[in-house]
């Protein structure tokens, strides 16, 4: 008990920060739609496949057209439009750009999103926040085991009765428990979502990672050269006519010669808010060269697509997301007070007594 009390506290004390970061940052970003402004932010979603594609072939028109779009949802009424090096803006549903950025940090929720997820340093911070997540799993199983022996001093207090060591000791050992079952959540899926390995462990009993994980992999043909004016209107009409009732989510051109123009739907049993349904068209022409209904992949890819909603809160309505929130600034207060009292309110050593 010694040892694990001893690698509880040390590891608070180095890594609370960054854990308080990211749980505030998470708390921010699982209402991000109600709080980013822009004209348009709050219109009504428009899924009919002839008004999108116009709209569609509006923005792609343009000189200095993105690389994908990510479609308006019931949530956002707005078309992120992504282009190279972190510049992008949000489009109208008729087309019409409102807003346009050059890089993240003119945005406050795209520079919270990286870092969140990759640290503001790409993927050695991803791997980084992703090992966190994993530490973040231990403080919660060491702190129960830890609990259990006081458990009949247990008192709920939202805030610690004094600022005095031991009463933020108290705090942090009572109401560390009750948030433990949502900061499990939070550090799981986390850790599932930056390090495959910890997502191919995890869901190894729903089948091999490597054959859930080709489900969504990009059908191995070639397409021709990008027509001049590729007819959205008839390659989105197929989708629909497809998957009836499925929202567009996100639009990509292709990247190099020989690569497909790309659309992701979402059907409405799928949690992931830009949804796995896929399906790929020949940039010259329009053809369908190869779709995935999202709802017929491996049990394993299933079950990876909803790693993500229940991080994010993306699923559950407002009584989850309210969960997730408290779950994110739980974990701000348990990571800023451990921090506070193992660097600057530890127990003074008393003088050794004379002889």
């Amino acid at each position: 008990m010694k040892t694990l009390d001893l690698l509880h506290r040390w590891a608070g004390g180095i890594l609370g920060l960054v854990l308080a970061m990211m749980g505030l940052t998470g708390a921010l970003l699982v209402h991000k739609d109600a709080w980013v402004m822009a004209p348009g932010a709050g219109d009504a979603l428009v899924r009919d496949a002839g008004p999108v594609a116009a709209a569609v072939g509006k923005i792609f028109a343009d000189p200095a057209r993105p690389e994908s779009i990510i479609f308006a949802s019931n949530s956002f009424g707005l078309h992120r439009l992504r282009t190279a090096k972190g510049a992008g803006a949000y489009a109208d549903q008729a087309g019409t750009v409102v807003a346009s950025w050059d890089s993240i940090w003119d945005r406050p929720e795209l520079w919270l999103f990286d870092l969140h997820h990759y640290l503001l340093a790409g993927e050695v911070g991803e791997t980084f926040l992703g090992i966190v997540a994993l530490v973040g799993l231990f403080f919660v199983i060491s702190g129960f085991i830890l609990w259990w022996k006081l458990r009949r001093t247990f008192q709920f207090k939202a805030w610690p009765a004094r600022m005095s060591r031991p009463a933020i000791i108290r705090h942090h050992r009572d109401i560390g428990v009750v948030l433990a079952p949502l900061l499990f959540v939070s550090c799981l899926t986390g850790a599932m979502l930056t390090l495959r390995p910890v997502a191919d462990f995890v869901l190894s009993p729903l089948g091999p990672a490597k054959e859930w994980r080709a489900a969504t992999a990009a059908p191995m043909v070639k397409g021709g050269a990008l027509a001049e004016n590729p007819d959205w209107h008839a390659m989105l009409s197929a989708a629909q006519a497809r998957f009836p009732g499925a929202e567009f989510r996100v639009l990509a051109l292709p990247r190099k010669a020989g690569d497909l123009i790309s659309l992701r739907l979402k059907q409405p049993d799928e949690w992931l808010p830009n949804g796995r349904t896929l399906i790929w068209f020949d940039p010259a022409d329009g053809r369908v060269m190869d779709m995935r209904d999202a709802l017929s992949m491996p049990v394993g890819q299933q079950a990876f697509q909803k790693v993500y909603p229940l991080h994010a809160a993306k699923v559950g309505g407002f009584a989850y997301r309210l969960l997730m929130t408290l779950s994110g600034l739980g974990m701000a207060l348990l990571g800023t007070l451990a921090v506070w009292t193992f660097w600057f309110k530890r127990p003074k050593k008393q003088a050794a007594r004379p002889a």
